[in-house]
Parts: C-alpha cells; structure tokens; sequence
C-alpha cells in the first residue's frame, strides 16, 4: 500500500510542475490577467476537470506562481547575503547590502515575466491571500538582517527621520524589526522601495536610450541607498 501511495505521490508532484511550468509560458506570452486553466489543462492534454484537482481556481493556480517566485527570490538573496557573511574577515555590512541588491537584480533580468508577476500591475480580480506574506517577505527580511547586524556592532550611522514619519517608523520597527532603531527601519522601507524601483525601471523598459551602463548604475545606487539607511561607506 505503501508503494501505491509513494507513486500516486510522485505523480501528483510531477503533474503539478508540468501545470506550473505550463502556466509560466503563458505568463510569458499572455501575461498574468490572461491565464486560463482551461488553456493550460489544453496544452497539457489534460481535461478541465483533472486540472482542478490540482488547483480549484485560475487564482490557487496564480497563488502557487507568486509564491514559487517570492520564494525563488528569496533564496538568492539569503544565498548572497549568507556567503558574504562567512568570508574572513567579515564582509562589512554595506557590502553585503550591495551584494544582496545585485543578486536580487540578477534574478529579475534573468526571470522577468515572473518578476512582472510579483513586482509588476496587479493582476485584476486577484486578490493575494495571506499564503503569500511570508514568502513576499523574504528579501525584505535580509536587508533588515544586514542593517541589525550593523546595529549590534554598533556600527550604524542612524539616519535622521521628520517628526511626522515618527509614529510610522516606531510601528514599523515594532511590527518587524524591534531591534533596530526606527529611523533606520524607515530610511530602509525607502531604500527597498528605490532599489525595486530601479530593476523595474530596468527591466519595463524606461531605462531605453537613456542609460546603456546599467549595471554600474545600479551597484552606484545601491552603494547609495547602503549610506542612506547608515550603513558605512564602502570603497567603490
């Protein structure tokens, strides 16, 4: 019984990545709003009512993309920050913040129709269910960690923060980041923004004819947005 229940578990693994991978060519061709089960269970030879087995709706089918990719990004942002971390001596923490963001650009360049899907339009009647907070936070949370680790060795220029962004900043400090000063929490809630803001620039198109050295940009801004949350200058 055993063996019948490993197979038909294999297969499900197996059918549920050939659906996936399915749906990612039509995110590439269609885009988000457009994908059908119908059209993936087609393609796959697969009748409609087989696909919903696997996934029930178009939006379980989106959810489980959206998470696949958060979590991809993810991985290769800890996976840059952690080898960073173990060199000897340490890496200073603005490097590793640099490291991080061109790890995070990379993955985009290279994956751009998932990236779309997760930091492009919102995809229209789709609504994000809480199965994908975790795996959204998980860049995020590197940055955090890097800015922290500055903290504790005392080695964090505080930035400066208005008063009206006060009340903000502390409940976002409470919310995620406790340990770091709420002034840093704020200045990196932009800095995270900036640098989304940059490869979406980048890879939407904006950057067209007006800048060919965009690598070098980028690394010069995240150096940039490093300072701006009080991470020590770095030598370029």
């Amino acid at each position: 019984m055993s063996t019948i229940r490993g197979a038909r578990e294999r297969a499900r693994i197996e059918v549920t990545a050939a659906i996936k991978d399915e749906a990612r060519k039509q995110l590439a061709e269609e885009g988000a709003a457009k994908l059908s089960l119908r059209a993936v269970a087609r393609e796959l030879g697969m009748v409609s009512s087989a696909l919903y087995r696997y996934f029930p709706s178009r939006d379980d089918l989106l959810t489980a993309l959206i998470v696949d990719a958060f979590d991809a990004i993810g991985a290769v942002a800890e996976r840059a920050a952690g080898e960073r971390a173990e060199t000897v001596p340490p890496v200073p923490p603005a490097e590793r913040w640099i490291t991080v963001a061109c790890a995070v650009r990379e993955w985009g360049l290279a994956h751009p129709h998932e990236y779309a899907l997760i930091y492009g339009s919102p995809v229209p009647g789709y609504i994000a269910p809480m199965d994908t907070v975790g795996p959204a936070s998980r860049v995020g949370l590197v940055f955090i960690d890097i800015v922290r680790t500055a903290s504790r060795a005392e080695d964090l220029a505080v930035p400066s923060l208005a008063p009206e962004l006060r009340s903000d900043a502390e409940r976002m400090a409470a919310e995620f980041a406790p340990d770091v000063p709420p002034a840093a929490v704020a200045a990196l809630v932009a800095a995270w923004a900036q640098l989304f803001g940059l490869i979406s620039f980048e890879l939407f198109g904006q950057f067209n004819r007006v800048v060919e050295a965009r690598e070098p940009l980028f690394r010069q801004a995240a150096g940039d947005l490093a300072r701006s949350v009080g991470l020590r200058a770095v030598k370029p």
